[in-house]
């Protein structure tokens, strides 16, 4: 159990939920492990195997917290709440500012500056870590553009400037991603980006992961009350979670890139977990999919120290987190939305 941002995240399974008195009581096992005043919290989000008595959920509605039920991987699959206003105007503010070009520079800005200086990080990591100086310099050079690009975002007017600069930075990265694979060997070779379909079996890993990453901020988008089909980098389509796929930036390189780099480098993945399909497709074996998400959920799993909020958290969180922190940004009680950096 973590308490963020006046929201109350239970992941330990088995849990129950229960109103005692004008508190929310937290029982494994028959014992209260945690008790909290319900004005104190703005929701509950619970993971997996926990239940909540209908009494709780009468108080917490009546108070408007919300309490959102996720599959234990963080799916999104059910919210009480009652007739709580401040959702109904977060959405409403949240559409108004996707319709206006500079609220949504400003949202952009913030999660490119996050995804090009994570990216950086990584970059700056690998030249770090490689026994190739070749490598290095590579990985230095182009962790260089990405310093410039960091610039060049700071200083745009429009989102579709931000656009043009998150693509070259992408190129800058992806164009030395190699680098970041040690003696991975032909069968790992990556020679650029295929997303639809993957051509290689790097893509192939890279867009498993990110649909795994974008489902959990999809969830997370929902806990928080906010629209995630509405983006303000990703234009609306129908069926696209634009915001989710927004957070999904700054997250990229952090989560999904570094679970893949660290599967092949430590041969966790194999050459004959994958397929090739009569398209040309490249797709994983169901065994290499299990793996994949095990090591998946073993990283979010691990515990570190949110830059913004200076709080232990699992990496699991922040999704969470960082949705919430945006809500705060909408909602004007942040000055700027903050996003996840690595440190």
């Amino acid at each position: 159990m973590k308490h963020h941002l006046n929201t109350l995240f239970v992941f330990t399974q088995d849990s129950y939920l229960s109103k005692d008195g004008m508190s929310v009581a937290v029982k494994v096992e028959g014992e209260v492990k945690l008790r909290l005043p319900v004005h104190n919290l703005g929701g509950i989000v619970c993971f997996g195997r926990v239940g909540a008595s209908p009494r709780l959920m009468a108080m917490c509605a009546e108070h408007a917290v919300s309490v959102s039920f996720c599959t234990e991987h963080g799916r999104f699959l059910a919210r009480v709440a009652g007739f709580t206003p401040g959702n109904v105007l977060l959405r409403r503010e949240q559409y108004r500012w996707a319709d206006c070009p500079s609220r949504s520079a400003e949202v952009v800005r913030s999660i490119l500056l996050g995804k090009v200086a994570n990216s950086r990080a990584v970059l700056l990591r690998g030249a770090r870590d490689t026994p190739n100086p070749e490598s290095a310099q590579r990985l230095a050079d182009a962790s260089n553009l990405l310093a410039g690009s960091i610039q060049s975002i700071r200083s745009a007017a429009t989102v579709d400037q931000m656009r043009g600069m998150e693509g070259d930075a992408a190129n800058s990265y992806f164009g030395v991603f190699n680098d970041l694979l040690i003696d991975a060997g032909d069968e790992f070779r990556f020679a650029g980006r295929s997303r639809r379909p993957p051509l290689d079996r790097v893509n192939a890993l890279l867009s498993f992961l990110y649909a795994m990453l974008a489902h959990d901020l999809r969830a997370a988008c929902e806990t928080c009350g906010l629209d995630s089909a509405v983006g303000f980098l990703h234009v609306d389509r129908s069926g696209r979670p634009g915001l989710a796929l927004d957070l999904t930036e700054e997250f990229r390189a952090f989560l999904p890139d570094r679970v893949a780099i660290s599967m092949i480098n430590m041969g966790q993945v194999k050459a004959d977990g994958f397929v090739v399909t009569e398209s040309g497709a490249v797709e994983m074996t169901e065994t290499t999919r299990r793996d994949v998400v095990a090591a998946y959920q073993r990283r979010k799993q691990e515990t570190i120290t949110h830059p913004f909020l200076g709080e232990k958290t699992t990496i699991g969180l922040l999704p969470y987190l960082q949705a919430r922190l945006l809500a705060r940004f909408i909602r004007g009680d942040l000055d700027a939305y903050p996003p996840f950096l690595i440190k």
